[in-house]
């Protein structure tokens, strides 16, 4: 069963949690987190959307 659409509503941030399947590794060496952030912030700035605060964890990460 697919998830429920995600409410977006205009002005509030969003948490989005990326994690990795079954627990898996998404981040190996500290090349990955920075080509991971880099991209980031360059969709970030296209799409005009700010990015308040992250976390970058082995398998999983947070943005808000």
């Amino acid at each position: 069963m697919p998830r429920r659409a995600r409410i977006i509503a205009a002005g509030y941030p969003m948490h989005v949690i990326l994690r990795g399947i079954d627990r898996a590794a998404v981040f190996f060496e500290e090349d990955d987190r920075q080509f991971f952030l880099d991209h980031l912030a360059a969709v970030a700035a296209e799409e005009s959307v700010a990015v308040h605060a992250y976390v970058l964890m082995t398998n999983h990460l947070h943005l808000l």
